[in-house]
């Protein structure tokens, strides 16, 4: 008897939590039914009532509506229904989510409000072309680095790149990277580890997605964060991720790019005024490619100024570029 008292009490909260809301309260003679059919308990007004009150008591937010037969529903859950569309806004957009992953995480978070409110959350968010990881292993790759980050240990890893066959491939045949982690990093749409690569020398960053397999987490403890080390600069400072020391380049920008630029460097960004339609932009970046590839996108409206080095190599990268048009 004391064990179906304590399973009727926390059916009795399953259903609430599952199938009620502001908008779609339960009668007590609707809770006796579904009790009664669905878990074969045979129960009371009172029972349900005094139910009710033990569950309040435990701290449960229950509404009830006075009226000739009671009715209940579930309020204050942890997330509104606008924020549980951003969570699955975000699931579904993210390239670092698995497909499958953000199909299992969506069906998780809808559970987070009642069977009648479901159908609110189903989006209309376009995330045609959104290219997927494929690697499964991603989520405990994180969580081992994590972890090895928390213990200040040194991890081990093997590190691979996609061959012309589309095959992964391990890169410096199968090199077994010693590193230790200081912090993970979202930029780009992708997760980075930051730390001291023994094979670099240096604090360099990998991408997470391109581990092969979860880290092993070593008992050396990892080299500690050097004093000067400036994380938020870092991570400002490392354009798109990619391993190069910055430098300070000044770009000469069209007056409408204000908002990409500040999108990018944030709003303390060193500007000032060059002509009525242009102003002066100095930045730190990490020199490469990627960069020079920035800069081409905008179609002339974002220049480099200097350092003389640097426009020369942008300069030789577009010349390139065009002997091979054609």
């Amino acid at each position: 008897m004391e064990k179906e008292t304590k399973l009727r009490a926390l059916h009795l909260l399953q259903i609430l939590y599952e199938r009620t809301d502001e908008d779609h309260p339960l009668s007590t003679g609707e809770l006796i039914r579904i009790m009664e059919e669905e878990y074969d308990l045979h129960v009371y007004r009172t029972t349900i009532a005094s139910d009710i009150d033990q569950l309040k008591k435990f701290g449960i937010d229950i509404n009830t509506v006075k009226s000739v037969q009671n009715q209940y529903f579930i309020s204050g859950r942890l997330f509104d229904i606008p924020e549980l569309k951003l969570l699955i806004d975000a699931v579904e957009s993210s390239k670092f989510i698995t497909e499958k992953k953000s199909k299992e995480l969506v069906n998780k978070i809808i559970k987070l409000t009642s069977s009648t409110k479901a159908d609110q959350l189903k989006r209309h968010l376009c995330t045609e072309g959104r290219i997927k990881p494929g690697n499964e292993q991603i989520y405990y790759i994180v969580d081992a680095l994590n972890d090895a980050i928390n213990a200040e240990k040194k991890v081990s890893f093997q590190y691979f790149q996609y061959s012309v066959k589309k095959e992964a491939k391990l890169r410096n045949d199968g090199e077994v990277y010693i590193f230790s982690p200081y912090t993970l990093v979202w930029n780009g749409d992708y997760y980075y580890v930051v730390g001291y690569s023994e094979k670099h020398g240096k604090i360099v960053n990998f991408r997470v997605d391109k581990i092969f397999g979860a880290p092993r987490i070593l008992k050396d403890a990892a080299v500690p964060v050097p004093k000067e080390f400036d994380e938020a600069d870092y991570i400002k400072t490392m354009f798109r991720m990619f391993n190069s020391e910055p430098e300070k380049v000044e770009l000469i920008c069209d007056n409408d790019v204000m908002d990409t630029l500040i999108d990018k460097f944030g709003i303390d960004i060193e500007t000032y005024a060059y002509n009525l339609t242009s102003f002066r932009a100095i930045v730190d970046v990490a020199i490469s490619h990627v960069f020079f590839s920035w800069i081409f996108g905008f179609r002339g409206k974002v220049r480099i100024s200097g350092p003389q080095e640097v426009k020369e190599e942008y300069e030789e990268m577009v010349r390139k570029a065009a002997a091979n048009i054609g």
